[in-house]
């Protein structure tokens, strides 16, 4: 889940690990974008930081972030852009008519020229590493994870983590790396960010050895329904409608479900403000059986869970967040810019979760 700057400057995606017989099941969740804050200003605010890569966009790229936030910022504390498509996409259903068509395909746009804009930022920053020591470097830490699960519909994790030093780098971890289900067009020549991705047949959903699984839970901004022609992407309301279009994405769904059913399972959540149902449910139900084990790295740390959304209380037992506090075993308020950056203290909290 895209939350607040929790993608690599700031943070990636959701990650499981899984190890063998009693070894636990490790997961990390969170992006830029996140849904717990998916107000664009968040976004806005990250490129700002980024000059450098701010300068590679174009000034109508620009604008458009600016305009975009502001349609977005009258949605503040309802979910930010994505509760305004919300809003547009209720109003379609209950008047059908071509004018609020219009809007959503507008909004629409809008979001996916926005996608495009963050991409080509992204691909200015030479690397999203704070550390020279490979040690304290992010991406150490990203090789430990048995699976990256990611709300992000961005392509910051494909430019800088799926990269061609992939397998040299993971130090014997990994064979390679794969988006299950997915493949590129064209396949050969191009990096995988500058790609489409295409869903793949269902006989075809499978799990390579020795590869790191990354899925997408949300699609992405370079994910082609061939079908429709149209992008891939999960947002505004119903998602668990959405997603049960989608073959490709009600698998991966039904993946994080079956990771976190494992015994001893330890799901870490960077940035993600539990603002999506259908996740909090799946976590929500692996709490209940007692066998998940969970750290949060979050500005507001284990308080973020008090800002869950009502329907995934009636999955609890007890007091509404019983299951779920009484799962956690830590937390850091740290951006992982800092915590990957020099603060050996949180640094050192952090790589514990995988002792």
């Amino acid at each position: 889940m895209r939350g607040g700057e929790a993608a690599v400057p700031v943070s990636p995606g959701l990650r499981l690990q899984q190890h063998t017989a009693a070894a636990p099941l490790e997961s990390l969740l969170c992006s830029l974008v996140g849904r717990s804050a998916s107000d664009i200003q968040e976004v806005r605010k990250f490129l700002l930081e980024q000059r450098a890569s701010l300068r590679a966009l174009s000034r109508a790229a620009r604008w458009h972030l600016v305009s975009l936030g502001k349609f977005a910022w009258k949605h503040k504390g309802l979910g930010g852009f994505e509760a305004a498509l919300s809003h547009l996409q209720s109003e379609l259903d209950r008047r059908q008519d071509g004018a609020s068509e219009q809007r959503v395909a507008k909004l629409e746009s809008a979001i996916s020229e926005m996608f495009a804009d963050m991409n080509k930022a992204f691909s200015a920053i030479e690397s999203f590493e704070s550390h020279n020591s490979p040690e304290y470097q992010l991406r150490s830490c990203l090789f430990r994870f048995d699976a990256i699960f990611s709300l992000n519909q961005d392509v910051l994790m494909e430019q800088h983590y799926l990269t061609s030093s992939f397998v040299a780098a993971s130090r014997g971890r990994w064979n390679g790396w794969q988006i299950p289900g997915m493949e590129p067009i064209p396949p050969e020549g191009v990096q995988p960010h500058e790609m489409n991705w295409v869903p793949m047949d269902a006989s075809e959903f499978v799990l390579k050895e020795k590869c790191q699984p990354y899925f997408k839970l949300h699609g992405s901004s370079t994910w082609i329904d061939d079908r429709s022609g149209r992008e891939m992407l999960i947002i505004g309301g119903d998602k668990p409608s959405a997603i049960e279009r989608h073959p490709i994405l009600r698998w991966n769904h039904e993946q994080f479900k079956t990771y976190l059913s494992k015994p001893d399972t330890r799901l870490m959540v960077i940035g993600y403000g539990f603002g999506d149902n259908h996740i909090n449910d799946a976590i929500g139900e692996a709490a209940n059986r007692k066998n998940l084990r969970l750290f949060i790295i979050d500005p507001l740390g284990v308080d973020v869970l008090t800002k869950i959304p009502r329907p995934l209380t009636i999955h609890l037992l007890g007091s509404p967040f019983e299951q779920l506090e009484s799962s956690v075993i830590g937390a850091s308020r740290r951006t992982l810019r800092e915590i990957f950056g020099g603060d050996t203290v949180e640094h050192g909290k952090v790589m514990r979760f995988f002792n």
